[in-house]
């Protein structure tokens, strides 16, 4: 059974920083691709991050220069080290992984504000 367990969510001041984790189980993880998702209240989910299964990036405009996105296949993690958080980065984190079928964590709640 596959599992994806995401921690790291909190509260946090403009400009500050959190680092989200996503531990995997239930999977052969370097195989699969990975990516982090946010969804605002009130708005849909959007991809914010991914990471190939060959370490490749990508990221939303929003984000860029501030968020990165890594990879542990040792310990079988896609983490997301967020850098110089604003307001409008508060949304739920969802956490997935992906080859020919996809899965999704269960969220952590990132708050930015003062």
């Amino acid at each position: 059974q596959v599992q994806l367990v995401e921690s790291g969510g909190c509260l946090v001041q403009p400009g500050g920083s959190l680092r989200l984790s996503c531990a995997a189980s239930g999977i052969f993880f370097s195989t699969y691709h990975g990516g982090w998702y946010r969804q605002a209240l009130g708005k849909h989910r959007e991809l914010v991050a991914t990471i190939t299964h060959c370490g490749n990036t990508a990221y939303a405009d929003s984000v860029k220069g501030r968020f990165t996105i890594s990879r542990d296949n040792a310990k079988r993690t896609v983490s997301l080290q967020m850098n110089s958080l604003k307001p409008e980065d508060k949304a739920v984190y969802y956490c997935k992984i992906w080859n020919s079928q996809g899965y999704w964590g269960q969220g952590t709640q990132v708050t930015v504000s003062s």
